[in-house]
């Protein structure tokens, strides 16, 4: 084709193309033909430079020569691109200023089958390691814990109103109207991370309050009026009643308060329980009562959930665990 080619010797599907790149580019007052002038210059895109092969394989960084911290390095960074694409159904959720049930179940959908792929999964760490090569390689990673995963707190705020995450005595204490910084110091995660002999805060509590607190307190700002809960509030009526919505909401609340936090609770079982004594976690959590759902009784949709489930919340799951262990 020449320089001087003709609208004509384009095929009708190119051309009409075309036009509506010129259309795109002249409402932003920009020049189509330098931009294609660039296209004629650019590369094709290959696969391993699209998803940045060659950087993602290269961020596994042991501590150790034991051959199975890879293993731990490589399960902790999948788990934490699930926890991405969950925030990004959060941020789609949160924007729906009309929101409609069609579109709020896709994407709660999506983040219940993320969860589920995680729940899955988690198998890797349960069964997939040596275990003394386990408890070799931990040594080097004091104080780092998989408590300080800042998308997994994050994805918490996105689900619910911040008091469900409050504890319940402490939050009355402040008064009628608490703000976030007040509510915040009373998030139910700093329990968590306490040395169990004095009650002070172990320093990967520490670390990670001094790392993300400030950004934390923004992103609970940020869903205030935007969390799953909020957004359920703006359907009409008759579609916020949905059975459908109230499974798949209760699905959720189920995968990320109860069946995540027991895999974690199965592993650390697997790994850490000795007689007579317990091996404690790398960070310094109190995990035998840290982890388990009915010692923490987090619940992001309260109002879905009877009295009788309310009451036995994650108690079952806690015995089956334990005696599969």
């Amino acid at each position: 084709m020449s320089d001087t080619a003709t609208p004509d010797e384009f095929s009708p599907a190119v051309y009409a193309q075309l036009r509506r790149l010129q259309v795109r580019y002249a409402a932003d007052g920009q020049d189509l033909a330098a931009y294609l002038e660039g296209l004629c210059n650019a590369d094709y895109v290959n696969y391993w430079d699209y998803i940045e092969l060659e950087s993602l394989l290269s961020l596994q960084r042991p501590l150790t020569k034991l051959p199975d911290e890879r293993i731990f390095i490589i399960y902790h960074q999948i788990t934490e691109l699930y926890f991405k694409l969950c925030l990004c159904e959060y941020e789609q959720i949160g924007a729906l200023a009309q929101p409609t049930l069609k579109e709020l179940l896709l994407r709660l959908e999506r983040i219940n089958r993320y969860f589920d792929k995680l729940i899955d999964s988690f198998e890797v760490m349960v069964d997939g390691m040596d275990k003394q090569q386990f408890l070799a390689f931990r040594m080097a990673l004091m104080p780092a814990s998989g408590f300080q995963s800042v998308q997994y707190r994050m994805i918490e705020i996105a689900s619910t109103a911040l008091e469900n995450l409050t504890d319940e005595e402490k939050r009355k204490a402040l008064g009628q109207v608490p703000d976030h910084e007040q509510l915040f110091g009373c998030i139910y995660w700093k329990a968590g991370a306490t040395v169990e002999a004095t009650g002070t805060k172990a320093l990967t509590l520490v670390e990670f309050e001094n790392k993300y607190s400030a950004q934390l307190i923004a992103h609970a700002r940020h869903y205030h009026e935007r969390n799953v809960w909020a957004v359920v509030q703006r359907l009409p009526s008759d579609e916020r009643e949905s059975p459908r919505l109230a499974q798949v909401l209760k699905q959720l609340d189920v995968n990320v308060n109860v069946n995540w936090p027991l895999m974690h609770f199965k592993s650390a079982v697997r790994y850490l329980q000795r007689n007579p004594d317990d091996v404690p976690a790398t960070g310094g959590t109190n995990w035998r009562n840290y982890l388990p759902p009915k010692f923490q009784r987090r619940i992001f949709y309260p109002q879905l959930w009877s009295t009788e489930e309310l009451e036995d919340w994650g108690k079952g799951w806690v015995e089956r665990v334990l005696e599969e262990a």
